[in-house]
């Protein structure tokens, strides 16, 4: 149960409390960064790290669900998956991961266009989709960015 916990709380961020979602997500983005700074990511790499974390998120949250609730707020490792979705084929520089950063978090807490009906799944599906669906809708709004050089 420690492996799923460890995983669930995203190696233990989940349990500060209040703001955990936002240091996992920040987390994620200073890692993201530092992997892959100046370029873009491997794409085929980025996919599977994004894949892998969304299919542990969903496995540890089919786990620690019975023993913490539905969707508790130690569970973080949805806003990691949710920060890679947001950070797909994107260049990686200072200002596009920022943004990313901001435009996830709003869709995260605000849950628009949807995001808010994925809660109502079951188990790991329930905690990951809402924010997997914020990081789609971070990525589309930051591909139009970059395809029209708005910045």
């Amino acid at each position: 149960m420690l492996f799923f916990k460890l995983s669930a709380t995203s190696l233990g961020i989940g349990y500060i409390g209040k703001g955990a979602g936002t240091v996992a997500a920040v987390a994620c983005c200073i890692c993201w960064y530092f992997a892959w700074a100046g370029g873009y990511p491997p794409t085929i790499l980025s996919v599977i790290i994004t894949l892998l974390i969304t299919i542990l998120g969903v496995w540890a949250g089919n786990k620690v669900e019975p023993l913490w609730g539905k969707d508790h707020q130690r569970v973080v490792i949805d806003e990691v998956a949710g920060m890679c979705f947001s950070l797909l084929f994107l260049p990686v520089n200072v200002k596009y991961v920022l943004c990313a950063l901001i435009l996830f978090r709003f869709f995260d807490i605000k849950k628009p266009l949807f995001i808010r009906e994925m809660e109502h799944f079951n188990g790991g599906w329930g905690v990951m989709a809402d924010d997997v669906l914020a990081g789609v809708y971070t990525n589309i709004l930051l591909q139009v960015v970059v395809a029209f050089k708005l910045f």
